[in-house]
């Protein structure tokens, strides 16, 4: 079910989000956040629950989360057979 219209959307203002010196990344906790328009243009740290992952705001992302950008999941790696 979509947020009331009157409400507006759920987005964590900048204010409240951790500035990183000498890098102009923004650390992002809030992975529920919806990405505005005023974010365009914007290097984010998004946290996946263990380390921050890079996201440049584009036009394309306006309208969804913030999370929806940083997976959460490892990707498995098979281990290789040896030669016999």
């Amino acid at each position: 079910m979509p947020r009331s219209l009157y409400k507006g959307p759920f987005s964590l203002p900048f204010g409240r989000a951790q500035h990183v010196p000498d890098t102009g990344k923004i650390q992002v906790w809030s992975r529920q956040s919806c990405i505005l328009p005023s974010h365009v243009g914007l290097l984010v740290s998004v946290h996946t629950g263990r380390v921050f992952v890079p996201v440049r705001i584009t036009e394309d992302m306006v309208g969804h989360k913030f999370g929806e950008f940083a997976s959460t999941r490892k990707k498995g790696v098979h281990k290789k057979k040896g030669k016999k």
